[in-house]
């Protein structure tokens, strides 16, 4: 059994139909590396802490400072909270699993199984809010970049409070259909083609970008210094998101391998392999969410002023607490 079950019940179709390697002695004898990772309860527990008080941090610093009051920091905001989700439903699934596993929490199989319901959601919305998110950033910073003097018009605080809420209504109802209907093949491509496709959007969308403020930035005199700083600035920006989108897409991609190749080749000797490493998958998505807020702190100056100040006031107990 998987140690976080909310992402397990993706497998159900395949361990009903394709011969299962702890069965099967000898693959596991001729394969050492089909027997996949251990990973114990108490690591999925110890990094789900880290990112939930890491990613509180970053949202209390971007609700407390003013400066920060501003579309793209908003969109990291959210970004964190989606972050928050998936530290939230790891915490809550590994708690529940270590008391029922020492027997001091007994609960009926209909609750177990609403809990999952509820947890995978969480996931999953988190999956799509994040990508959603890294693409509204992405967007964010070509505005900033190319349509400068437009740009307070263009991206104002009413048009990204609806962008935000249009985010947040999509993943929950998307992440609604992903769990009401997870068996069928044609739910997990569609995730996976969303996955594919805001990857190409994003990295085609942050190729133009560099080339062009490349460009620009050799043809800029100097009566425009102005402007050249402020793209500097605008192009720190963009570096950030490209960090935070190749972060994402190593924590996530094999996560979305694994959901393409058990529609592809489930039966395929390598591919149960590749599925008996799917803890170790969740190991990285749960990273992702320990490394996001690590780039925000190191990449944005006014941020890391600001987590300065909430860090004493919020954390110092914590931080004491920890044996040297």
């Amino acid at each position: 059994m998987s140690t976080l079950a909310s992402l397990q019940m993706l497998l159900d179709s395949l361990n009903s139909s394709a011969p299962s390697n702890r069965t099967d002695k000898t693959a596991n004898r001729s394969s050492a590396w089909c027997q996949g990772v251990f990973i114990p309860n108490e690591l999925f527990l110890t990094l789900g802490l880290v990112s939930l008080v890491e990613n509180v941090l970053v949202v209390t610093a971007i609700i407390k400072n003013r400066n920060l009051h501003s579309p793209m920091y908003y969109f990291i905001c959210c970004l964190a909270v989606s972050d928050m989700l998936v530290s939230v439903s790891n915490l809550v699934e590994t708690l529940f699993m270590l008391l029922m596993e020492h027997g001091v929490l007994v609960l009926q199989t209909s609750i177990v199984r609403q809990m999952d319901n509820v947890i995978d959601m969480m996931i999953c919305s988190s999956v799509v809010s994040s990508l959603s998110f890294l693409g509204a950033i992405a967007v964010d910073r070509y505005i900033t970049i190319f349509y400068a003097l437009r740009y307070h018009s263009i991206m104002t605080m009413q048009r990204a409070v609806i962008i935000i809420a249009g985010i947040w209504v999509a993943s929950t109802i998307s992440s609604s259909i992903f769990i009401a209907y997870y068996k069928n093949n044609a739910v997990i491509l569609c995730l996976v083609g969303f996955f594919l496709s805001m990857l190409i959007l994003m990295v085609g969308l942050y190729i133009h970008m560099f080339s062009l403020a490349h460009h620009h930035a050799k043809n800029i005199s100097s009566l425009q210094k102005k402007r050249t700083v402020h793209q500097m600035t605008s192009m720190k920006g963009a570096v950030t998101l490209t960090i935070l989108l190749g972060v994402f897409f190593m924590c996530w991609g094999p996560f979305f391998l694994h959901l393409t190749l058990i529609v592809t080749c489930p039966k395929n000797p390598f591919c149960t392999c590749f599925f008996n490493y799917f803890n170790l998958f969740l190991i990285l998505i749960i990273c992702n969410s320990v490394i996001d807020p690590l780039i925000y702190a190191f990449r944005s100056q006014e941020l890391r002023k600001t987590l300065k100040d909430v860090v004493p006031s919020r954390s110092r107990a914590v931080l004491c607490s920890v044996p040297k």
